[in-house]
């Protein structure tokens, strides 16, 4: 049974005297196209069971009240004095502030939110966060907005205050999730279409790695900005405005020397990882789950050698499931430096490999990792009662 939406229950009727409403808003998980959502790629998203919970009402007033359970913080402010502040503050803040860029009338409310993601993991919290506000307060103040143009408004929050430079994927699906469907997402169009996920006698476990090093923020800006010098280098010479133009590895070789060496290297793995993404959706559709699984592995290693996310404790756990036959697919998932590997793993020896992994892991590193066997669900949910 699931405690979460009673806790924040709990929580709620500590600190308010309103009857909230719930909404449950999922993490994700990406099989595949990691890294290219800001350039323009393919990815392969599905909204997962474990998000963050929410309960919210509208209290008459002026004041915003919000109270983070996985922190244990409070905060206030009042509805016509939005303004950044620090760490989850700003998430649900930005928020608020898109609702009011966009003209819509903000009244005070009441909120409670916590869940189950671990922070770090590469499940999207952040996104999850986002979501679960945008929905209550999109049925709370009437703003009417579609799930799509929600999306948006998570992913420009995202860019606000917090000031990640986050793609589409993240916030897309969180909120067009489907239970048992994974999401071919174009995101130079925003066009998509699901493919329902079918991995009979297959299981995903993500193992979380339990370090996140403190790169990783500064890092993903910096890898955008690499990518961006390197498609400016190839389109002073010709038309190319997006990797999606250039037609593969044999053009980009010819402004190799123009590059400096990291600006090559991520610029190879970006068109790489977005070739790999479309033939994926095609194994996928062709229930071709070795050679599926196989791509997930040449991900990792181009996030490793050419993208340069990874670290030695995510190397070492896709070393673990590369050398285990009953694993056929395995890699980093999300930002990197540290958080979680996706594994595919055979049902039958799902418990077995966790174990022996988490022993090699911990023997290693003095960790002990934490294993989750991921479902699929549907996107951000008003719940009943």
């Amino acid at each position: 049974m699931n405690i979460f939406p009673q806790n924040m229950l709990a929580e709620y009727g500590k600190r308010f005297s309103s009857v909230p409403q719930l909404y449950f808003s999922p993490g994700r998980i990406n099989l595949i196209g990691e890294h290219v959502d800001y350039n323009d790629g393919f990815v392969m998203p599905a909204a997962i069971s474990k998000g963050v919970y929410y309960a919210v009402a509208l209290n008459g007033g002026k004041e915003i009240n919000f109270y983070s359970h996985d922190f244990g913080e409070a905060y206030t402010t009042g509805a016509d004095d939005i303004h950044k502040e620090d760490n989850w503050k700003n998430y649900v803040l930005s928020v608020v502030n898109e609702f009011k860029l966009l003209g819509v009338e903000i009244m005070g409310f009441d909120c409670v939110f916590g869940g189950d993601i671990p922070r770090g993991s590469g499940m999207s919290s952040s996104a999850a966060v986002e979501g679960g506000l945008a929905l209550a307060l999109n049925e709370l103040l009437g703003a009417n907005l579609t799930r799509m143009q929600l999306a948006l408004l998570c992913q420009r929050a995202e860019h606000g205050y917090p000031a990640v430079q986050c793609g589409i994927m993240d916030q897309f699906a969180n909120m067009m999730g489907l239970k048992g469907q994974v999401i071919l997402l174009d995101c130079q169009s925003i066009n998509h279409v699901y493919i329902p996920l079918q991995i009979e006698g297959y299981q995903i476990v993500l193992l979380n790695s339990k370090v996140h090093h403190t790169l990783a923020a500064s890092e993903y800006n910096v890898r955008r900005k690499q990518c961006k010098e390197g498609l400016e280098i190839i389109g002073s010479h010709t038309e190319v405005k997006s990797f999606r133009d250039i037609s593969g590895v044999e053009e980009l070789l010819q402004y190799k020397t123009a590059m400096r060496d990291e600006v090559y290297k991520r610029c190879l793995y970006v068109i790489e990882e977005i070739n790999r993404t479309e033939l994926a959706s095609k194994y996928l559709h062709e229930n071709k789950l070795i050679e599926f699984g196989r791509l997930l592995f040449e991900t990792h290693n181009g996030l490793r050698d050419l993208y340069e996310v990874s670290c030695e404790e995510l190397d070492f756990l896709v070393q673990l499931a590369e050398a285990d036959d009953a694993v056929i697919g395995a890699r980093l998932m999300g930002g990197g430096f540290g958080g979680c590997t996706i594994n595919i793993i055979a049902e039958n020896s799902v418990t077995r490999f966790i174990q022996s992994a988490s022993e090699a892991y911990y023997k290693k590193y003095n960790i002990l990792p934490e294993a989750t066997i991921v479902e699929t669900a549907d996107g951000v949910t008003r719940l009943e009662g």
